[in-house]
């Protein structure tokens, strides 16, 4: 097979559609599950900054740190005492909230096998390529939302990890994978 045959083979359009639909529904369900614990969690530091003139977190950026911490990326917090990460999801009690970590990997396996069989992968290694094209759509909203998700610059997810593990590592590797499983699933 020629280069230029292969190359047109690849299912960029179809991958980066696939990233961009597991991100925004990763984000969605994440919303769903838990902005109403999220905003009883917040409502006791929104009622002081709202006392002192400032601005209340909102319910949606809350979420998007609870978002990238399924990812492992922590929210980094600037304040009196310097600069902590936290991962609110591993700082929990446990419980449900820990399903969390499931919703991206299963989104990007999901993704990496419709866009497999999109491309019609049989074979493994055309499965994995074509699973991993997912990143094209994942990483930039990966990007964008580690900055839309700030709040006042003193709150943001890593940048650092937002887009090696956010955009990169997780639509990669699962991507990848759930391309091998489309790959096998189609014969």
């Amino acid at each position: 097979m020629s280069t230029d045959s292969a190359t047109e083979k690849l299912p960029f359009g179809a991958g980066a559609a696939a990233g961009l639909g597991a991100y925004l529904l990763g984000y969605l369900i994440t919303y769903v599950w838990q902005s109403g614990s999220i905003e009883e969690r917040l409502s006791a530091y929104n009622f002081i900054a709202e006392l002192f003139g400032g601005e209340p977190i909102a319910v949606w950026q809350g979420i998007g740190w609870l978002f990238y911490n399924a990812h492992f990326v922590a929210t980094r917090i600037d304040g009196f005492g310097g600069t902590q990460s936290q991962n609110f999801i591993a700082g929990s009690d446990g419980g449900s909230i820990a399903l969390l970590y499931a919703v991206p990997i299963v989104l990007l396996l999901a993704a990496g096998l419709l866009t497999a069989r999109l491309a019609d992968a049989h074979e493994p290694a055309d499965g994995a390529v074509a699973g991993a094209a997912v990143a094209i759509g994942y990483f930039p909203l990966a990007l964008l939302g580690r900055f839309l998700f700030s709040y006042q610059g003193s709150a943001a997810p890593d940048l650092v990890t937002a887009v090696l593990l956010a955009g990169l590592v997780y639509p990669l590797v699962f991507g990848a994978v759930g391309g091998v499983l489309g790959s096998a699933v189609g014969d």
